[in-house]
């Protein structure tokens, strides 16, 4: 079967024996496509994987064969997320399910940039729903991600008529801001780019340049009767983005870390201290998380149509080179 492998700083096609069930419980499935992740993008740029290993996560499939107590059967196109709490464990119990060890242990193999792909019985029982007919491919590759930016969301704990603003529209900044939308929050966004600015404006989403940021405060104190935003979610990495948080979050508002940033600057404790700023961070979705985000978007309450440019699996390395160098939005690979 072919796959993708990383070596180095490149990514290379290479050929492995077929994967098969062996008695396993579980499915064989073969990869229709799979969305390229920011996290990929950072493990291929920082060099934190191994020689040889396969990426990718946000697949869809169809399953080619089946040992399972569950009603998937050959011929079913999938879509599935790729890690499982135990919702037992103590970070289980206090909500923090990206820290339980079964959920960092649990994968689908080798990885969503390979022909074929092991799913386990556990994810088939958990986190696996069939494609909806009403949906293309792609668009339901949004369904792991949109996960994860729902659990962001719900760790905020926002209440009705509260005001957010999404820094950074890219892919994940857009999708948070869609899924904020959706959930009834009212949400802001911003970036540098204008072409990002003018699709999230195109998706409903107000929309600014936050280059001169004395301006754009101006602009969100006149929308938040001078509060300020209730709450502040950086799907940015940039340095710069901590700047716009503190500019124009509310006093005891919350700050989402969303994202890492390559100098790890953190955060002036004074700003923390004396508007009583509470700063968290979220990571990974819950199956709760994903079933909501399942549901909105093959509902159309979360909008990703367009939104990706695909790529063949023989044009992976370039999909990484244009999504590095934001020449595309969302890259999607075909297998």
């Amino acid at each position: 079967m072919k796959t993708a492998q990383v070596y180095q700083d490149k990514i290379i096609i290479k050929q492995m024996d077929d994967i098969k069930l062996d008695g396993r419980k579980g499915a064989i499935v073969k990869v229709l496509g799979c969305g390229l992740c920011g996290s990929d993008i950072v493990k291929f740029k920082h060099k934190i994987v191994h020689n040889g290993a396969v990426l990718g996560h946000e697949i869809v499939a169809e399953i080619v064969d089946i040992n399972s107590d569950t009603d998937f059967k050959s011929g079913d196109r999938i879509v599935t997320s790729h890690h499982i709490p135990c919702g037992v464990c103590k970070y289980c119990k206090h909500g923090n399910v990206s820290m339980c060890e079964h959920f960092k242990s649990t994968n689908i193999f080798p990885g969503g940039f390979s022909e074929l792909v092991y799913v386990s019985e556990e994810h088939l029982q958990n986190v696996a729903y069939l494609v909806p007919e009403n949906m293309s491919e792609e668009e339901i590759s949004f369904y792991e991600p949109l996960g994860c930016c729902i659990r962001a969301i719900k760790r905020c704990k926002l209440k009705a008529g509260d005001s957010a603003l999404v820094v950074g529209l890219g892919s994940i900044g857009l999708l948070m801001a869609e899924g904020l939308k959706a959930m009834g929050y009212k949400v802001f966004g911003c970036d540098l780019l204008e072409e990002r600015i003018r699709l999230a404006n195109s998706q409903g989403i107000e929309a600014f340049n936050s280059r001169n940021l004395e301006e754009f405060s101006d602009i969100i104190n006149k929308k938040t009767d001078n509060f300020g935003v209730d709450a502040v979610f950086m799907t940015s990495g940039a340095d710069k983005a901590i700047d716009v948080a503190l500019k124009v979050i509310r006093q005891g508002g919350k700050i989402m870390v969303f994202s890492s940033t390559p100098n790890n600057n953190g955060y002036p404790n004074n700003e923390i201290y004396y508007k009583e700023l509470t700063v968290m961070g979220s990571y990974s979705p819950s199956p709760a998380d994903l079933k909501l985000s399942y549901e909105l978007l093959s509902t159309g309450k979360v909008n990703v149509k367009n939104l990706t440019t695909v790529y063949p699996i023989d044009r992976i390395q370039e999909a990484f080179d244009d999504t590095i160098t934001n020449k595309i939005f969302k890259a999607y690979i075909k297998l």
